[in-house]
Formats: C-alpha cells, structure tokens, sequence
C-alpha cells in the first residue's frame, strides 16, 4: 500500500493563513502530562515532539487553562493564565516546528465540569444557571478500589457567573490567545463544546437565563460570539483560529441538535473563526454515552453530522471520533470534512501519519479501543496506553540499538512474548522465540475473537514477529535441558496464567467447561479433556482447524462458530471480570441466551472504567441476566443455583457451564530454569493476571532490564 492510498488525508491543507503538511491532526485530549503548575515541562514537550517526528499534520494542545487554576478540570493540566507560562510553551513550540508539524493551544474554562479545581482549591464551578439534576448510573461502574481514589472530593460550591465574571471570562480567552501568539504556536483553538463553559452556555439544556444571554439561540450564542470576537481583535486577522463545538448533546434531553450547531458554527464564522472542529458531548450522568459523543466506540459516528455541519459553512472543517484513515480520506476526497483529527491513534502509534506517507499502512500499531487512556482522567491520573507503554514517557530514557548482540530467549508465543521479541530484534539482539503450541497468539487469540479490535493488535504482532528474523519454534516445549542447549544470556517467561477449575461444588459435570476447554474447542485443539467433555468435538475440531489454518483467519472462526458452535442454548457464564464480560458478548451475539454470575460485588474488574461503562449496559439491553454478589454458587446438571446479594436463592437453566475464573500466575518453569542458572525475566499473566497492558508493559520493561544490564556490563 502506498502514500497514494490516501490522497487526500495525505495532501497539504489551509487552515486561515497556516500551511498544514497534512490533513491529520493530533486532536486536543487532556492527557495530565504538564507540570504541577500548569507550566509545559519536558514530559508534555517530549509527548507532543514524537507526534511532530511522526509526520502528523497539526498538533492541538488538550485543554490549556485561560483561567488556571479557575475552571481546572484535571490533575496536571496545562495553563495560558499566565505570561509565566510563556516559555515553557515556546520551547514547545519550538522542538514541534523543528520535525514540520504545526502546533495550537486549545483555550479552555471547564465552568460546571471543573471538578479538579474544586478538589484541589475549593474553588467555585462557574455555570450559566442552576444545573439540572444529574440522570443516570455513572458511579455503580467504578470498582470500590476507583471510588476510594476519588474520596474526599466533597460537594462543590456553584457560581452563577455575572455580567463582569463574563467580561472576564472573554478577556480570559483574548489574553490566552495572545499569549499563545507570543510564544509562537500556531494558531489556537477555542474550546466551545464537551459540557464546558461556552457549551453549557449554548446548550438549551444548559443554560436557563433569562438575560441576554439566555433563551433564544442568539442570546445563547452571544458568550461564544463575544468570545471569537475578543480573540480576533487581541490577535489580529492573520492569526489562525478556530472553534470547537459539539454537533449535539447524546441523551440529554433538551440538549444541544444538530440544528443548534450549524448556527453556533455560523455564529463563529462571522464573528472571525478561521475554521470548526465538530465533536459532540452527552448526557454524563447516564454511562455508557461516554462512548456515545466525543469518545465514540461506533467508528466514524461523527462523520454524518460533520458532512451536515460543513455544507453550512464556507470555512474548513475537522472532523473525528474514531475515524480510520481509509474513512477519513474518503470524507475529506467527497467534501464531508477538511481535517481529520485523531487522538487514540495517535496514543497508539504517533508514528500513524508517517507510516501512511511512507506506503507501510501494514506498521501501524492499530488502538484496541480498551479505553484505558481516557479513563485515566476519570480516575485522576495521568494518560497512558496499554498497548505502547512509551506513550507519556517518552521523555524517559528508552533503550536504543548499540551495536551489541545478545542471545535471549523468549517462552511463550503471546502478547507479551511477542512484544519481547519485537523489541529485542529492534535493538539488534538475537532472539529464539519458543512457543508450545501450533500458533502464536496465546490467549490473545482467544481474546481476538471475542472482541474484533484486539484481533488488529495479534495480526501486528505476528507480523512484527514474523518479519523480525527471529528464530521462532512453534510446537516446542521449553525445558532447562533445551535451554542448555541454547545457551541464551538471559530469557524472558511468558508463559501467562495457569486457568485450573476453581472449586465450584458441580464442577466435575461433563457440560462444566473451564476458560482453556472452550479456547481449544474454538480453535481446534484435540485435547483429551475436551473430547471427553462434547460428544460434538470431532465434527467441531474439524470445522474450526478448516476454518483457522495456517493463517489463522479469526473472521472465519467467527462464522464457523456462529452457528454450529457446540454449546447449548442456555449459558451460563461464572466470572464476571473481563474475560467473562467479553465471552458473555461473545456468545451473546451468536444467539445464546447468557446468564452471568459472580460472588464479586461489581462486575468488570480488568476492563477500563470506559469500556465497562459501555459493555455491562449493552449485555443488559440484549437479555443478558448480570447477577454480581452472588454466593453459594453451585452447578447441576441442567441449572446454575446461587443465593442473591438480598438472601433470595435464585438459579438460572444451563445446557453449558463456563467457568470464567480462577487464573493464577505461574512461576514454576522459571524458576526451574532460575535453578538451572540462567538470567530470567517473567512478564505478563505468569507474574498474575494483568490481561494485554500488563503483557505489553512487562515486555517492555524486562527488554529496558536487559537493555540497561548490556550497558552497565560494557
């Protein structure tokens, strides 16, 4: 695939009087990575750099404070009150220009959504009118060990702004943007959408006034007028600026619509906005619209409304929300949108847009839209991705290749073992992959079919591996007496968790399967154990090996399996922490009817807080009967039995049992190997469950070891 392949995300575009390489930008995300005191430190500098050395077109800050620590929304976030933050942003602007990229600040006052600010200082929430009462279940996902992180957060006070608090506010903004012009950004970014304070002022829902600032559509827009208005006069008419608004309010009754939004985007073009970047924000109080409006989980959910949007205006539109770049492209070649801006890919590999310029769309690392970046704001703390740990570190020192080789060994052919053996190769080593099955993959595999996105990080990895030139011996058991043979330096376990049938009274019934008997019936793999627990297997077995191959084709395993799949009607489900819920979704969707049962309290241990929000929900809505609390669990012949978090004893009919739980870590073969007196690294699920981010960070972290011993020895 070449850079032809996306003529039009690729070609140069215009946004007023700056010049973009591209028409990918780096969207604003709040990512906690500057200073204590809101200032640009080496962290942020280092992040948004690798994005420039990694060919994006234009780079927007997250929310950049006009009124720090006023209208403050996360830990760490940065700041533009101020002249004293001044330098710190010019030499971010500057090592960005230095790699070609463009770089704006996003202008931001979170108002009513200012919670941080109101943690840390006690300071007001400054809103339109009194907020309606927040609907829905937002806190019931959160694990208690979540919720005790947030304690002491308390109630906050509630400022109905005035007349002079909105003078301020606008010279807030005009101020900001002057100083984002004296440190030599770019341009900036007005941030007029997301539940923040233009927004709750242009949201019907929002915003109750009964001043010149409220009722109509006008009056609702005349902060954000003021606003554009102040900014062009400070900054003058050659100084790019734009506005983001949302395209509507998911589930929030009264909210903004789409209608709402093309007069806010041409209230803004007329009072000198230089361009639109189209979002959307949501009822927050109802969970799983998090990953309905800004954050969406639906790819390209954003596009119609942005192609809506841009026929009103004249000037250039962004557009996002999960947009791939094949979508982007077409959006942008059928006039649809100008821009496209993306976030967790750009978290995922900063390198994307270079990959695509470069003809090596096969490279890029693809998000598994896991959530686990966005969630960490909802959990004050800083951003990070699970499947590239460099992500937020990159101002760390990361292990380069120096030239000398050393022999390692890797156990086992899954994420972490994979990752290990990418990351090795890289930096010159020789490596002998060692994996006891047929395939690489391990319970990555497994966790592919039963979520699509993950199968886009195993395709990555096997192809890594696989043009890496490592030795790797599929269908190889790894024993001391072998490493003796290999004489490695050191070698890395990763081997994962052992899944043993945990101690459930009925267990020993034949329709009882553990979490690896339903992996090898899905894949093929003719243990003893699952041929004696179907009758069905060997029909089964020859079907999925048809269907997987060599090439181990996931697509086909997941219509093979539609249909014929040998499991009974009734599931019913024990473990309700990750791989329980995705297996539930699973099943689920070809056509099972599911019943989910666990002695935990809270479902969705493993799964970020977003992801959660989003999955338990959606199994409720398709009938799948979620029952945490439950204690006294035992299996029958044709029903699970429990008694319920109130004392009520309850059951549910099965024809097939699977027992989700019971994972432990396992050190037994590296410790043999410790004893044999080899240098040995254990990653992964082998240290405990940690699931993809513990394997991919535990690769990373044992090849920096290894890395840094090579350095101390020379």
């Amino acid at each position: 695939m070449t850079s032809n392949s996306f003529p039009h995300l690729l070609s140069p575009g215009r946004i007023g009087t700056m010049e973009i390489r591209n028409r990918i930008a780096t969207t604003a995300m709040g990512v906690s990575m500057a200073e204590e005191d809101g200032s640009a430190g080496e962290r942020l500098i280092a992040y948004h750099e690798e994005q420039a050395k990694g060919g994006v077109g234009l780079i927007i800050l997250g929310a950049t404070g006009v009124a720090w620590p006023v209208g403050c929304v996360q830990w760490q976030q940065a700041a533009i009150s101020e002249d004293r933050f001044i330098p710190g942003l010019r030499k971010l602007a500057d090592r960005v220009h230095a790699h070609g990229a463009k770089i704006a600040a996003q202008l931001h006052m979170g108002g009513l959504v200012a919670g941080y600010s109101s943690a840390k200082w006690g300071l007001p929430l400054w809103t339109p009118s009194i907020p309606p009462m927040p609907k829905g279940n937002f806190a019931q996902y959160f694990l208690p060990e979540e919720m005790a992180g947030m304690a002491g957060m308390g109630i906050p006070e509630i400022k109905i702004v005035e007349q002079a608090d909105l003078d301020l506010l606008v010279q807030q903004f005009a101020q900001g943007a002057r100083r984002a012009k004296e440190a030599g950004l770019d341009g900036v970014e007005i941030h007029g959408a997301h539940g923040y304070i233009i927004s709750n002022f242009l949201s019907p829902a929002g915003n109750t006034r009964t001043d010149g600032y409220g009722g109509s559509r006008e009056n609702r827009a005349r902060l954000l007028r003021e606003i554009v208005e102040a900014v062009r006069a400070e900054v003058g008419p050659d100084y790019p600026m734009w506005v983001k608004l949302d395209l509507r309010e998911e589930g929030r009754e009264g909210g903004l619509t789409i209608e709402d939004a093309i007069f806010n985007a041409q209230v803004a073009q007329a009072a000198g906005a230089d361009a639109i970047t189209c979002s959307a924000s949501h009822e927050t109080g109802d969970a799983k619209l998090h990953t309905q409006s800004h954050t969406p989980h639906q790819p390209g959910l954003n596009l119609p409304g942005v192609a809506q949007l841009k026929k009103a205006v004249s000037i250039p539109v962004i557009g996002s929300g999960r947009v791939e770049p094949e979508a982007g492209d077409r959006a942008i070649g059928n006039g649809e949108a100008d821009f496209i801006s993306m976030g967790r890919k750009l978290l995922a590999d900063p390198h994307l847009p270079r990959k695509l310029t470069e003809g090596r769309r096969d490279e890029v690392r693809s998000c598994i839209y896991c959530y686990t970046c966005i969630s960490a704001i909802y959990l004050g703390v800083d951003t990070r991705c699970a499947i590239r740990p460099e992500t937020g570190r990159e101002f760390e020192e990361w292990p380069v290749a120096s030239g000398d080789s050393r022999h390692i060994v890797v156990i086992g052919g899954g994420p972490g073992g994979m990752e290990s053996t990418r990351r090795l190769r890289a930096l010159g080593h020789k490596v002998t992959l060692i994996e006891a099955r047929e395939r690489l993959g391990g319970t990555l595999r497994f966790a592919a079919l039963a979520y699509e996105p993950n199968e886009r990080l195993l395709n990555w990895l096997t192809r890594e591996v696989e043009e890496s030139g490592a030795d790797v011996r599929l269908s190889t058991k790894a024993t001391p007496e072998l490493l003796a043979t290999l004489k490695p330096d050191a070698v890395i376990v990763a081997t994962g968790a052992v899944r043993g049938m945990p101690d459930i009274p009925g267990n020993q019934h034949d329709h009882v399967l553990s979490g690896d008997d339903l992996r090898g019936m899905m894949f093929g793999e003719t243990s003893e154990e699952i041929k004696r627990k179907t009758s069905l297997f060997t029909r089964v077995a020859t079907k999925v090996g048809a269907a997987t191959g060599a090439t181990a084709n996931l697509d086909l395993v997941r219509k093979a399996t539609h249909a014929w799949m040998p499991l009974g009607d009734r599931v019913v489900i024990i473990g309700g922490e990750l791989v329980g819920l995705e297996l539930a979704e699973f099943l689920t969707e070809r056509g099972r009817k599911v019943t989910l049962v666990d002695d935990q309290p809270n479902f969705g241990k493993g799964l970020s807080v977003l992801r959660r929000m989003r999955l338990i929900p959606e199994l409720a809505e398709h009938g799948v009967r979620l029952e945490p609390g439950a204690q006294g669990i035992a299996i029958s012949k044709d029903a699970v039995s429990w008694t319920d978090a109130e004392g009520a004893a309850q059951q549910a009919p099965c024809d097939t049992v699977i027992v989700a739980k019971g994972a432990t870590g396992d050190t037994s073969l590296a410790d043999a190997i410790r004893a044999a007196g080899h240098e040995v690294h254990v990653i992964g699920d082998a240290n405990g469950v940690s699931y993809i981010e513990g394997a991919m960070w535990g690769a990373a972290n044992a090849v920096a070891e290894i890395a840094k011993e090579k350095a101390q020895a020379a």
